[in-house]
């Protein structure tokens, strides 16, 4: 019996929302929702619980991950500056 390969990861198309659930968080950061749910045990990323369910503002996770650049402050600071265009 062949084992089935598990299908790459495809990213959002299309608007993503404002409040996104584990899966659309783990389709908008290319990642598995094991590890989303690692995060969140580590206390690592901005989530909010609704009853039995996590919920991720997406202005929250996007300031998230600004926050986790790996890079110099100078140049971090040029590609977020809307001005700069």
């Amino acid at each position: 019996m062949k084992k089935k390969r598990k299908a790459a990861r495809k990213g959002i198309s299309g608007p993503v929302p404002d409040v996104m659930d584990i899966k659309t968080l783990a389709l908008y950061l290319s990642m598995g929702r094991s590890k989303i749910y690692g995060l969140i045990r580590q206390k690592r990323i901005p989530a909010s619980r609704i009853g039995r369910q996590y919920r991720f503002s997406k202005d929250l996770v996007d300031a998230w991950l600004k926050e986790r650049l790996i890079m110099p402050q100078e140049s971090q600071m040029a590609l977020f500056d809307k001005n700069s265009k």
